[in-house]
């Protein structure tokens, strides 16, 4: 092998490697993140460890709509992500009572929700412009919108899609 063939292969190896770079931070930037589930929150839809799909791209086309699992920037410490799922949208009334959620007076069926589930009540409350309202599955071990109050739309990362990991869990997130 001759030295301008060494060079070459160099330049080529390098090449791929900083396309490949460029592009991995392309799509972790504007289509696809990756999370890891660290609490109980959202049981029985994530459970602790699960590994999950979020489009980033979700929210460019379509509004967000109330059951859609979303992660956000927690707006205490922005740079952390949460996940939970979409509650209230804006404008809405949002009230729990006797454990059922109502929104503009009208019940809500959640059947996300683990059977015999029993929490507080909490509202009335009205959503304001471009934030949401945000509650975790596991109503008793989640803290959310009830305890720190609304997401701000330009706090939306993305639509959680999919469970990758564990390889017994892959689905979508419903």
């Amino acid at each position: 092998m001759t030295e301008k063939s060494s060079a070459l292969g160099i330049k080529d190896i390098l090449e791929s490697v900083i396309i490949a770079i460029i592009l991995a931070l392309i799509i972790r930037t504007f289509l696809f993140q990756f999370f890891w589930i660290p609490s109980r929150s959202m049981e029985p839809t994530l459970l602790i460890n699960d590994r999950i799909v979020v489009t980033r791209f979700s929210y460019w086309f379509e509004e967000p709509q109330r059951g859609d699992v979303i992660v956000f920037k927690y707006p205490v410490e922005p740079d952390k992500d949460y996940v939970k799922r979409l509650i209230g949208l804006p404008g809405e009334k949002v009230e729990i009572k006797d454990s059922k959620l109502y929104i503009n007076d009208q019940l809500v069926k959640e059947p996300y929700l683990p059977p015999g589930l029993v929490f507080d009540d909490y509202g009335p409350i009205q959503v304001p412009e471009n934030n949401y309202f945000v509650m975790g599955d596991n109503r008793n071990h989640s803290s959310d919108s009830r305890v720190w109050g609304f997401v701000k739309d330009d706090y939306l990362i993305g639509k959680a899609q999919a469970i990758y990991w564990p390889i017994s869990r892959i689905g979508r997130v419903k």
